[in-house]
Formats: C-alpha cells, sequence, structure tokens
C-alpha cells in the first residue's frame, strides 16, 4: 500500500508562521502537525510515502529523513492547480491501493479495516451539525456512495468529507484524473480529486463510507489552537513528570524540559517548546514554540513562533518566527 500525502501549499490562513516553514511542520503539543499525521497510518503496512511539496519542500524532506527510515518519495507540485494534479504528479510511483490524505487533516479512526475491505474505495467522513461548511457525499439504500457534493443547501446529509481516502486501484484513480483534466472538470481554478473519484462511481467503482470519531483541522491558528487543546487532552499532557519549582503548572500542558520557566503560571492547554524562556508570565490556550522568549506578558490564545520574542503587555498575539514584540516601554 502507498501513502499520498499532498502538501505543496503555501499555508496562507497560517501566516506569518508559514512564511519561514511549511505548515505540516508548525508544532501542536511538543510536536510537528506532520508527525502526529504519520503516527496515525501505523496501522497500516505501508510500502511507501509519497510526499508532493512544493514552497518549503525541502523542509518537510529534512525532517522526514532525520526522523524516519521509511522509504519515501518527494515529488515537487510547482504549479498549484489542485488537488488532483497535485496526486497525478505522483502517478509513476502508484500502482495497487492508496491511502490519500491531505496534511492538515488529523483524525482517530480504526484504519485497520482497509486491510480485509473488498470495496473499490473507502471515504472517510465525520458526521456534523451543519453539513453546508464542508463537502459531503450521498449514499444509496446500500450504503454505497453516489454522489459528492460540495457545499449542500440542505441539512440533512451530514457525512462530511475530512480529506481521507483509499483507493483499491490507484492506477484506476490516475485513469479517472486524466479523464478530468481532458474535461477540464475544474472549480474555481483547480482540478478536485473529489470530481476524480465521482468519475469513477460513474464508471460502476463501489465506494462505501467509513466513520471517524474525531477531525481534526489544523489550516487556520484558531483551529491549530483546537488541536493543541484536544491532543494534550487525550495522551499529550507531561505535567506529571514537570519540576515546577519556581513557577506553577495547570494541566494540561506541554513543556519540553529544555524550557526555561521561572515566576510564571503556565496552562491549561499551553505548550511550550525546546528551549523556550518564559518569564514573569500568565500562559494558557497557547502555543510557543521552539526558543522563543516570553516575558512580562499574560498570554491566551496565541501562537508564538520559533526565536520569536513577546514582552511587556498582556495580549492575544499571533508571532512569526524570529520575530519580535516589545510592549515593554508603551504607556
Amino acid at each position: 500500500m502507498k501513502v499520498i500525502i499532498p502538501m505543496a501549499g503555501y499555508g496562507t490562513r497560517m501566516r506569518p508562521h508559514t512564511y519561514s516553514r511549511p505548515k505540516p511542520l508548525i508544532a501542536v503539543a511538543g510536536h510537528p502537525m506532520l508527525k502526529y499525521l504519520l503516527d496515525s497510518l501505523q496501522e497500516l503496512d505501508i510500502d511507501e510515502y509519497i510526499f508532493i511539496v512544493g514552497y518549503l519542500g525541502e523542509q518537510i524532506e529534512a525532517w522526514i529523513r532525520e526522523n524516519y527510515t521509511f522509504k519515501s518519495t518527494f515529488v515537487v507540485q510547482d504549479e498549484l492547480i489542485g488537488q488532483a494534479d497535485a496526486i497525478y504528479r505522483a502517478r509513476a510511483h502508484l500502482n495497487g491501493p492508496a491511502v490519500i490524505l491531505f496534511s492538515d487533516t488529523l483524525f482517530d479512526a480504526d484504519l485497520s479495516t482497509l486491510n480485509q475491505t473488498d470495496a473499490d474505495g473507502v471515504v472517510f467522513v465525520k458526521e456534523v451539525e451543519d453539513p453546508r461548511r464542508f463537502g459531503v457525499v450521498e449514499l444509496d439504500e446500500q450504503g454505497r456512495v453516489t454522489r459528492f457534493v460540495e457545499k449542500p443547501d440542505s441539512m440533512e446529509n451530514r457525512n462530511a468529507l475530512i480529506g481521507l481516502y483509499y483507493v483499491r486501484d490507484s492506477q484506476a484513480m490516475i485513469r479517472a484524473i486524466e479523464t478530468q483534466m481532458a474535461r477540464k472538470q475544474m472549480t474555481k481554478g483547480e482540478f478536485y480529486i473529489a470530481d476524480a473519484f465521482q468519475i469513477m462511481i460513474d464508471e460502476g467503482a463501489d465506494f462505501r463510507i467509513a466513520q471517524v470519531e474525531t477531525w481534526l483541522d489544523t489550516g487556520k491558528p484558531e483551529t491549530v489552537l483546537e488541536t493543541n487543546r484536544w491532543l494534550l487532552s487525550n495522551g499529550s499532557d507531561n505535567s506529571s513528570e514537570i519540576q515546577a519549582t519556581d513557577f506553577t503548572v495547570i494541566p494540561p500542558v506541554f513543556i519540553h524540559p529544555t524550557a526555561q520557566i521561572r515566576h510564571a503560571v503556565i496552562g491549561p492547554y499551553t505548550s511550550v517548546g525546546a528551549g523556550c524562556k518564559v518569564e514573569y508570565s500568565v500562559v494558557e490556550n497557547s502555543i510557543i514554540d521552539e526558543h522563543a522568549t516570553v516575558t512580562h506578558m499574560v498570554l491566551t490564545g496565541s501562537l508564538i513562533g520559533r526565536e520569536a520574542t513577546a514582552a511587556g503587555r498582556p495580549f492575544s498575539l499571533n508571532v512569526g518566527d524570529t520575530s519580535t514584540v516589545d510592549f515593554s516601554d508603551c504607556g
């Protein structure tokens, strides 16, 4: 089985952080988002990971090479014209079954069933209260997918697409993408993979759905913080390992052992990365990334990038890597 992870986008909703690093390497609960994504696939017998990279893609390759030994291939998407185009660029590496997973999706699901399924495709979905903001699938009486619908008008179908798919024959998917491209079947200038899957279904492919219990989006600052909160509440809290002498910890938190903290209150729902320095501050519901400095601040709902400095006044901040925000001289 192959895994295809498209991640060539600019991550514009996560700026300023994505000016200096790709979105999958932004930290949540002490680790890059990409680590949680890859760890979620451990139930599968995977022969090769195929990463579709673009802007700052060399950072992703370097991080993968440093942290994993699995077989990995890196394919460049230099023109951002959609998901299907990204997958099509990996066609020379595809045969047999494949999983397609988008990099801003974290989930909690049982993937072991993919090793036994005889369906041509599996679409992972999450039941949501209001499906009108999402793409959804419609089913027939036998539970087969009949249609993909982007942002439906009605509330009756609540099975939202989470960005995780399985196909039994990846070359059949490539042929469907070729048909899609020949038809110039695009939405807002992009080729969407759901349209290729629709072509497969129209030609007789049997697609089924699988429900996920948890679906976390990491595409924008507020959802990154939400994901951080969920991860800290579900296994990433290391507060029991922290020897707090001159600071206070309110769980759940992740504090790297090399962080220097004094005269501060950390938590709840706060992650502090390696080499950080936090002094005379209160920090809750925030992420402070590696080697950042926070002094004389009251922070909530904030993202502080690597090697950034924030000092001097209570605020909710979104500070990119190597930036400095200093209010200490303000009245």
